[in-house]
């Protein structure tokens, strides 16, 4: 299964589920009793929904948000295809000690950066893991025993170096460290790394891809949701910011007065015509 592309040519089409969550696919084809939701050109990349799940399609309108760069690696990298995609939340696969406090966001940002620069990955994506993982919980503790921010296995945090996955540092250096390596093993294609993550390496190379888990996929999309969420809200607070500061330049030539001249209003000395404001 294939998310990601960093420029779509034409429209694609969304998959309203009766829950009230979408999908959005470039083609789709039923096969028996589920519907096959194509997320990209190739015929690898599909995620399979019951179509008594499906309400409706319609034609995606919006453009996908962020597609200036690929949205995982840096420019530097190979850069893998990008969609948005959205879709039925599934079940937190971590449980939360009651008595466990979430970890401050602010001390949770330094550290999710860090990890980022040291390993070349978007800390955008790194934070949409640890909200798939562990809802930001340092003492999350899932049913198999995955332990901490990004849930880690015993086994691979030791391999990881990871001595306690209850440190919230040592375990997202270990977790980010972990998704590089797994980037890195199937060619920077986002969604296998994410597949492996989840389902494991072994998993995916069973299925030659991403393996038939309804909780995989799931969770496969609930991450790219959530960064395509993030990178659409700092686009729109860049526009919004960048039209202020456009605005407020304009206001600042209409209302300077050249010294001496306080008396005579500025704008009849203004050339007539639309006054553009520079970008």
């Amino acid at each position: 299964m294939t998310v990601l592309t960093c420029s779509l040519a034409r429209a694609a089409d969304l998959a309203i589920l009766r829950n009230g969550n979408s999908i959005r696919h470039e083609h789709r084809q039923v096969v028996g009793a589920v519907t096959r939701l194509y997320l990209s050109d190739t015929a690898s990349g599909y995620i399979e929904i019951p179509t008594s799940e499906i309400e409706r399609f319609e034609v995606d309108t919006a453009p996908p948000p962020g597609q200036s760069k690929a949205p995982v690696m840096t420019a530097t990298q190979p850069a893998p295809s990008v969609q948005m995609l959205q879709a039925a939340p599934m079940s937190a696969t971590a449980l939360r000690p009651a008595t466990s406090p979430l970890l401050d966001r602010a001390a949770l940002g330094k550290l999710v950066n860090g990890a980022g620069s040291r390993h070349q990955l978007d800390p955008d994506f790194i934070s949409s893991v640890i909200r798939a993982e562990s809802g930001f919980n340092s003492r999350a503790v899932s049913k198999k025993g995955a332990q901490g921010l990004m849930q880690l296995m015993p086994q691979t945090a030791s391999q990881l170096g990871v001595a306690n996955s209850f440190d919230p540092n040592a375990n997202v250096e270990g977790g980010t460290k972990y998704l590089r390596e797994l980037l890195e093993k199937y060619n920077f294609d986002v969604v296998k790394a994410l597949a492996a993550y989840n389902a494991g390496p072994h998993r995916v190379e069973q299925y030659r891809g991403v393996p038939p888990y309804y909780e995989t996929r799931a969770y496969i999309a609930r991450i790219i949701r959530d960064f395509n969420r993030q990178k659409l809200a700092e686009s729109s607070a860049l526009r919004s910011k960048r039209t202020s500061a456009s605005r407020s330049a304009q206001s600042a030539r209409v209302t300077s007065r050249p010294s001496g001249q306080s008396k005579t209003p500025v704008a009849k000395t203004l050339p007539e015509g639309p006054q553009t404001a520079s970008r």
